[in-house]
């Protein structure tokens, strides 16, 4: 299994806080079933800035450490980088995800910026596809998720969180994962790991969960475009619906 979005490498960000802890996170990942992981470490949000070459730098020891450690993870380089406007200017400075076409971006936490549709298509004009990191946890997509709806109809994917899924979050963001799923606004889960407690892996709980809901062949979509993305190709899309609006005594 691959995951696509950690905080597995050590001291660079409000993940793992030391080599020590990289190592415990990687055989916590190895449990879950996990093979390969991409390091995405937050580009720059005020507090951290990880440039490109540091990643990468820093991906290659985490590698070489594993290796004498017999920890059977492969480590990918990538960024989570928090939406700015002039995000499709700085490709240079930029790491997409194993240095693919897929660049993970992440909103603030209460809103969705309202430039983001022409950043969508201002990254799509430089052959970037965004992947949004998950937005169940947006609370401005939590009220009105045809936002997302609009963000994939433009052209961007989304990727849930593991943990959200199975009920780490609480049951709205749960309730709001499984909704986004079935309506095909949900194109990976990644298990956006930062330690071994609190905000650890969950792979196999948010799947299971997933699958008593949608069963097996959406685990499968799920697992091969992680497969697709790694291997730098186009990666499966259903076509968006809106998320349906439940009835509450006959009435919408």
């Amino acid at each position: 299994m691959i995951d696509i979005h950690s905080h597995i490498l050590p001291d660079v960000d409000d993940g793992a806080k030391s080599i020590e802890e990289s190592i415990e996170m990687a055989k916590q990942a190895v449990e879950e079933g996990i093979t390969q992981i991409i390091a995405t470490p937050h580009h720059r949000n005020g507090r951290w800035e990880n440039e490109k070459q540091l990643v990468l730098e820093k991906v290659d020891q985490l590698n070489h450490l594993f290796i004498e450690n017999k920890i059977p993870l492969t480590v990918l380089p990538g960024q989570e980088v928090r939406i700015f406007g002039e995000i499709a200017k700085e490709r240079s400075d930029l790491l997409t995800l194993v240095q693919s076409n897929y660049l993970l971006i992440e909103f603030p936490s209460n809103h969705v910026p309202r430039y983001a549709e022409q950043l969508i298509f201002d990254l799509g004009l430089k052959g970037i596809t965004p992947i949004i990191a998950h937005p169940e946890r947006n609370s401005e997509i939590s009220e009105n998720p045809d936002l997302l709806f609009k963000l994939v109809k433009k052209g961007a994917l989304s990727q849930l969180t593991a943990a959200s899924a199975a009920g780490g979050f609480g049951k709205k963001a749960k309730k709001l994962s499984m909704q986004l799923i079935e309506a095909n606004l949900v194109h990976f889960i990644a298990s956006d790991a930062h330690n071994t407690g609190n905000r650890n892996f969950q792979m196999q709980a948010g799947l299971q969960e997933v699958k008593k809901e949608f069963g097996n062949s959406v685990i499968y979509y799920f697992q091969e475009n992680s497969e697709l993305l790694v291997n730098k190709h186009t990666i499966y899309r259903e076509d968006p619906m809106k998320v349906k609006k439940k009835k509450f005594l006959g009435i919408f």
